[in-house]
């Protein structure tokens, strides 16, 4: 079983940075891929980035490359470095692992764009 924790929402002003963490229980290496989706109140959950096990990325077009992920294996972590933000951008943060058949979630962190 693989239990994700994230961290690193709050609230912060339009235009501002911030940097989300996923930590696994264990390896993410062992895992076929790891996402971050969002999700707005009344809205749909949207992918906002993968990446794979051997470094493949694919990032949501609706994020104007404001968005980066990075993972550091040693700590089993991801990680979404986002910049420019966007009262849009509000929404919880979720943090999701692929192994097949199996899929993992993080309990979210809420994100909060101030215009």
């Amino acid at each position: 079983q693989v239990h994700l924790v994230e961290s690193g929402g709050g609230l912060v002003q339009e235009g501002g940075s911030l940097t989300l963490s996923c930590t696994a229980s264990g390896s993410i290496s062992a895992l076929s891929a790891m996402d971050w989706y969002r999700q707005a109140p009344g809205k749909q959950r949207d992918l906002v980035v993968t990446i794979t096990a051997v470094g493949a990325t694919k990032y949501g077009d609706f994020l104007e490359g404001r968005f980066t992920v990075s993972r550091d294996n040693a700590k089993n972590t991801v990680y979404l470095h986002m910049s420019k933000l966007k009262p849009s951008d509000t929404g919880v943060y979720y943090c999701h692992a692929f192994q097949h058949p199996r899929h993992y979630w993080g309990q979210g962190t809420q994100v909060t764009v101030s215009s």
